[in-house]
């Protein structure tokens, strides 16, 4: 399943950069996210690993991102694992003539089990859903220093 979603942010591309590539801030969009932890590499560079804990309600999960280009202001592309899913992110950057910044994020997921395979067939709405909320809930922290932490 593959799919677009794109944001524009009323902020300057470098100011939009230095808010995304802060593991400080992720818990200030990224809703359930209880935990990070580096596993290798140079932390934000090309083959860097980290993991990533979240809970909603009272089901836990555990993303493993692994960096795959980091080409910053630019672009930033990773992948995300976790039980039944890979997931491959390609995120493009780009300053509109306002000065303001467009973020384009590419999705495409690939389920490694049956159930994930039933839910990508059954349920693709939910997965844009989630990704346009972060990424909206990014934009609203960016631009007004909301955020979605407890």
């Amino acid at each position: 399943m593959k799919y677009t979603i794109e944001v524009t942010i009323a902020l300057p591309r470098d100011e939009v950069i230095n808010k995304l590539d802060s593991v400080e801030n992720l818990k200030h969009w990224q809703q359930g996210l209880v935990g990070v932890e580096h596993v290798s590499g140079t932390p934000g560079e090309f083959g860097a690993r980290m993991k990533m804990q979240y809970k909603f309600g009272k089901r836990h999960m555990t993303l493993e991102e692994t960096i795959t280009k980091s080409n910053f202001p630019d672009e930033f592309h990773a992948t995300y694992n976790t039980k039944g899913m890979h997931n491959i992110q390609k995120n493009f950057f780009t300053e509109t003539s306002q000065g303001h910044t467009t973020w384009k994020s590419e999705n495409e997921f690939l389920p490694t089990n049956f159930m994930m395979r039933v839910m990508t067939f059954l349920m693709p709405r939910a997965f844009k859903k989630q990704s346009t909320k972060y990424m909206n809930d990014f934009k609203n922290f960016a631009e007004n220093g909301t955020s979605v932490a407890n």
